[in-house]
């Protein structure tokens, strides 16, 4: 590979940290609904969670190459609900995405958040 190549590689992205695509995933959130990114991604002894707002714990997750799937792991799911509890918060959510062409973010929640927010609790 050619010196040009490489630079127009790094133009591009594809040689960025996992970190740099979370943390752009992240901030995005906490832009779109008011919240505010957790120092380290959660990483702190008293911060858990990447995005919080007023009533939710978001664990963010993306991927550093666009993809058409995403597998989902039950132990971010449970670790976030943990986590929303210690931190004083009634909700917790998984959001993500395909990639950093991702145009939109999607949220998993439980069936009782969902159930909550279906009769405007």
């Amino acid at each position: 590979m050619s010196v040009i190549e490489v630079k127009e590689r790094k133009k591009e992205g594809v040689n960025k940290p996992t970190r740099y695509y979370s943390h752009k995933q992240e901030k995005r959130v906490a832009e779109v609904f008011d919240g505010k990114t957790t120092k380290n991604s959660g990483a702190t002894l008293f911060q858990k969670s990447d995005v919080m707002l007023k009533d939710f714990a978001i664990e963010c997750k993306t991927k550093t190459t666009d993809s058409e799937s995403m597998s989902i792991k039950k132990d971010w799911l449970e670790k976030n609900e943990r986590e929303s509890l210690f931190m004083g918060k009634k909700y917790s959510a998984l959001m993500f995405n395909f990639g950093p062409s991702s145009v939109k973010n999607y949220v998993i929640l439980d069936e009782d958040t969902f159930k909550d927010l279906i009769d405007g609790k």
